[in-house]
This record gives structure tokens, sequence and C-alpha cells, in this order.
């Protein structure tokens, strides 16, 4: 029987998400020097959209004037591009360029690539244990993390 509370499993379980997930980011490679902020921001572009510099700098958590100076550099890169929001005339929605996506395609291929071998190097046993407990893991951190779910309200 556990002594410790469940808040502490629940913290410990969290620690070793953030562990898991901090230690990739740390060590996958990228020949490209695109700041983190740009890849996820390039990223969140080619997921969901174009997007309002406001909203994308909040679903960033930066400041909109930091979101602003960002996307002048890719749209100088041509990574991004703006076009008039057809929702409202005033403002301007933010598109991630086939330029932009061949990047990101480029780095999420050399880091698959980069991991697929460290894990072809791992025993057999250990590869599907691995395997079974991400395509466990995956769906319901997901769920836990993604936006609209309960803790939203």
């Amino acid at each position: 029987m556990s002594t410790s509370h469940p808040d502490e499993d629940l913290g410990e379980m969290a620690s070793t998400l953030i562990e898991v997930s901090a230690m990739l980011v740390r060590q996958l490679p990228s020949r490209q020097q695109i700041s983190l902020t740009t890849i996820s921001t390039l990223g969140r572009l080619d997921r969901h959209g174009p997007q309002r510099l406001t909203a994308l700098a909040a679903a960033e958590g930066v400041a909109q004037p930091s979101m602003t100076q960002l996307v002048h550099k890719l749209e100088a890169g041509g990574l991004v591009e703006r076009r008039p929001d057809p929702q409202d005339g005033r403002g301007c929605l933010v598109e991630v360029t086939e330029a932009g996506r061949r990047i990101l395609a480029e780095r999420r291929r050399e880091r698959r690539d980069w991991l697929a071998e460290r894990l072809a190097a791992l025993p057999d046993r250990e590869r599907a244990e691995l395997d079974a407990a991400m395509r466990t893991a995956l769906p319901i951190v997901r769920r836990a993390v993604q936006p609209g779910d309960v803790f939203d309200k």
C-alpha cells in the first residue's frame, strides 16, 4: 500500500513526463539554426492554419510585440506571409508558406531519423515495451493537454 499522497504521485508523474520530453527536445539534432519558438510557431500554423497575430502570440505564450517581431523575421525569410482576415478587414492572418512547410518537414525527418537510429540500437524487448507504452500514453497525454478540455472551463 502506498503511503504517498495522490497529489505527490501526480506531481511525480508530471515530472517524469517533463523529463522525457525535455530530454528529447535537448537531444534531438537540428542542422538549422532556428529557435524553438520559431519552429513551434511554424508548426502551429501548419497544423491549425492561418491565425491572427494576437491568437498566435497567446497560443505560443509570448507577448504580442515579440510575436510581431518573429513574424516580421519569418516573413522576410519567406517562411510565412500575411493576408487580410476575411472576417475582419482591419486585421490580417499569418499563414505558413511552402518554404516554411519544407523547413518543418526537413526538421521532422532529420529528428525522426536520428531517433529511429537510437531506437534501433535497443534490444528487441525494450523496443517493444517502449512502443507499447508510447501507443498507450500518446492519446492519454493528448487528451490531458489539448485546449478545450475540462481544465479550460
